[in-house]
């Protein structure tokens, strides 16, 4: 299972001891969740915070925009060296465009869903992206409750994947732990976003360690 951290729950009075601390460990990428408190009743970090991360980080930076207008960040994000671009299908107005601009700027594009966004939107550009971020919470806080609803919509995603010959990697944020993490994980997840669980753990590096060997 890949794992991306999320730096939403680190310590921010420690951040490069908490980068740090990522780079030291088996996982694959670091989460980075913007938020502008417009999509989201929530603001957490800007590009002052991402570009100092950028700079002591080793690992792919996954940068998921819970913002409106998206599309206005791909250069900034590619100059920082990000390696995903997610934007939510519910706030990119011109996904398709949105979806090349973000590739032809050097990233991958990903997408995210909203717990209640059907899947089926997916239909018309899931064989253009990289990777499709499954909420599994409500975004905008972190620490909440896993959506057991998440687990058919990502077989569902899975089945659609497939039938179409995408190569997209299914990506699952919001209320993992051990249990939910092995769930997703036989639904057909690629990738796991923990934050409150690998954070907040007395050895951090061995729970990133437990989700990487699902």
């Amino acid at each position: 299972m890949i794992v991306a951290p999320s730096l939403l729950a680190a310590d921010f009075l420690h951040l490069e001891r908490e980068v740090g601390m990522v780079n030291n460990s088996e996982a694959d990428w670091l989460h980075l969740d913007i938020m502008d408190g417009a999509f989201v009743p929530n603001i957490s970090f800007g590009f002052p915070v991402v570009e100092a991360v950028a700079s002591v980080c080793r690992k792919p930076l996954d940068v998921h925009l819970m913002v409106e207008r998206p599309e206005q960040w791909v250069e900034r994000l590619a100059r920082l060296g990000a390696t995903f671009m997610n934007v939510h299908v519910e706030t990119a107005r011109h996904l398709h465009r949105t979806v090349q601009t973000i590739r032809d700027a050097g990233m991958r594009p990903a997408v995210t869903l909203c717990p209640a966004t059907p899947i089926m939107l997916l239909e018309d550009i899931i064989t253009d992206v990289d990777m499709v971020l499954l909420m599994s919470v409500n975004p905008g806080f972190g620490g909440q409750k896993f959506i057991p609803a998440t687990i058919d919509r990502i077989k569902r995603l899975r089945e659609l994947i497939d039938r179409t010959a995408s190569h997209a990697l299914i990506e699952v944020d919001g209320g993992i732990n051990h249990a939910t993490a092995a769930a997703v994980a036989t639904a057909g997840a690629d990738a796991v976003v923990a934050g409150t669980a690998v954070f907040g753990a007395p050895d951090p590096k061995a729970e990133i360690a437990f989700y990487h060997s699902l």
